[in-house]
């Protein structure tokens, strides 16, 4: 109930949802704890815990409000600073920090202080929002098609930190792919302690010349895992070793190869190399996927205890299997069982995505299966006939040929086609192609309502159209959900980009808007 005077009889609040940095941390910690993908921001956390369906741990979590407009026909005032101090007044949660400048001085000295201590802040940000004051003076200058004239959002430069570099440890990913992990002193960066950054690969080291105990710039945008930006060489007063690079595989010892057009180390031993195996059925159960509700721990846990060995052998788990493992009740069990049933009815476009055939993304993945309505066409494709598809170069057709030629992919394709997964195109998906967006590439932005972005790629490729990820003189329309990326929509308007909503994108479709 809000409280106060002056308050409208019909008010529209609008704000966000936030995660406070003490909370986001607390959350990550125990994540770890049980081997769960970390959060990489408190964004993503707090956009994650409002999708839950338990709303007990969505309370748990203690996310917070922070209305930032007011809308209705008689608001109390027309300046929007004064309506956000009376929002304040009614019980509404507002910026403490909001301000209202009368000149470009005051403007810039505001933005310079935020730079500063916004690190101080119990929050998460990464700029300010400029706004007119002026209600009328907001109508007057309009919007565009997704984004408002009279306001602006100013982004500041990412945070760094000086640290020392302690050691140098290395993750092998499910295609085998060497990653270097720089473990550094702890230090708090972008409201966060820091403990590890990416190095990419041995040219990143080499550029860099790293040593151990160097003093080194770290830098964290929107990544979980920072990365190094620099070397502090003045500071190096006493010189560790130099970092060099592993020749062998950290976890099974095979030595690494690396390809003459990338700039990756591989390991080569596939079947055998634990991480490899445990990452391939990580990709398989994810959510755009097979979508089967299991984390990294219980999948390492059945690996370690000889239950499985790749994504196939989920199909053979027992009630028995699952029940006999430590921690493991009958409910676990059976909901583990119930998701991995469920899976089997996963259609044919996600199946090829989860095989994990290196390169094969979820788009190539969608362009395959349309192309090729059933696996056993896919695998008998030539290169050629492959390279014919839509965007599917040498490489990708490449990497499919070896896949299926492979003997031990074959005989895991053959497993899970055993066990009644989808491996051709539905009745139903094939009836619903047509080339209604023949001829015409969509470039995709924002956030929707009537259907998820993926949801969109998979319905231009079904009607015959390219979905892009960036704006250029060849993109015929921009279909523009809430907070479309302003880079696209400044190319879009110098080039002259037709702008289209989801509705009126549906309509082109004659897809119904429900």
């Amino acid at each position: 109930m809000l409280k106060g005077d002056n308050i409208p009889g019909y008010v529209e609040v609008r704000g966000e949802i936030l995660m406070p940095w003490s909370v986001f941390e607390e959350l990550n910690r125990e994540r770890e704890s049980q081997e769960e993908p970390l959060f990489a921001n408190p964004r993503n956390a707090a956009s994650g815990t409002l999708k839950m369906q338990d709303p007990k741990v969505v309370a748990a979590r203690k996310l917070e409000s922070s209305v930032y407009y007011l809308m209705g026909e008689r608001l109390p005032s027309d300046s929007h600073f004064e309506n956000m101090e009376l929002a304040r007044k009614w019980g509404l949660n507002v910026s403490a920090t909001m301000k209202k400048c009368c000149s470009l001085e005051e403007v810039f000295e505001f933005l310079k202080y935020w730079d500063v201590a916004r690190k101080s802040l119990s929050v998460a940000t990464d700029g300010v929002v400029l706004k007119v004051d002026s209600l009328s003076q907001q109508r007057n200058l309009g919007s565009t098609s997704k984004f408002p004239r009279w306001a602006i959002a100013y982004k500041f430069n990412a945070e760094k930190a000086l640290t020392r570099l302690e050691s140098v440890t290395y993750q092998v990913g499910r295609t085998g792919a060497v990653t270097p992990v720089a473990n550094l002193e702890p230090v708090l960066l972008s409201g966060t302690t820091v403990k590890r950054a990416s190095l990419y690969n041995e040219d990143a080291i080499l550029a860099l010349d790293l040593h151990i105990g160097d003093r080194v710039y770290v830098e964290k945008g929107g990544e979980i895992i920072p990365k190094i930006t620099g070397v502090d060489k003045e500071a190096r007063f006493l010189i560790g070793d130099k970092v060099q690079f592993v020749t062998r595989c950290p976890d099974c010892g095979t030595p690494l190869v690396r390809n003459e057009d990338e700039a990756v180390h591989y390991c080569p031993n596939s079947e055998n190399c634990p991480p490899q195996i445990k990452g391939r059925i990580e990709h398989f159960v994810t959510r755009k996927a097979m979508n089967i509700t299991m984390g990294p721990e219980t999948i390492g846990l059945l690996y370690d205890k000889g239950l499985i060995r790749d994504a196939a052998d989920l199909y053979a788990l027992q009630f028995e299997d699952l029940v006999s493992l430590e921690r493991w009740a009958e409910t676990s069990a059976n909901n583990l069982l119930a998701s991995i049933e469920k899976s089997k009815t996963v259609p044919y476009e996600r199946v090829l995505f989860a095989l994990g055939i290196r390169f094969v993304g979820e788009t190539v993945a969608q362009k395959l299966a349309l192309a090729f309505h059933d696996i056993d066409l896919l695998a008998a494709a030539t290169v050629e006939q492959l390279t014919l598809v839509e965007e599917i170069g040498d490489r990708i057709a490449r990497s499919v040929k070896d896949f299926f030629e492979n003997p031990g992919c074959a005989d895991f394709v053959n497993r899970l086609r055993a066990h009644g997964l989808q491996f051709q195109l539905s009745e139903e998906a094939l009836a619903a192609r047509t080339d209604k967006l023949a001829g015409l590439t969509v470039v995709i932005s924002g956030t929707f309502e009537l259907h998820s972005r993926d949801e969109y790629k998979a319905m231009i490729l079904q009607h015959g159209g390219k979905n892009s990820g960036s704006v250029s003189k060849n993109t015929d329309y921009i279909l523009a959900g809430e907070n479309m990326g302003p880079a696209k929509l400044e190319k879009a308007e110098k080039l002259g980009v037709k702008i289209i909503d989801e509705k009126t994108f549906l309509k082109m479709l004659d897809c119904s808007l429900l």
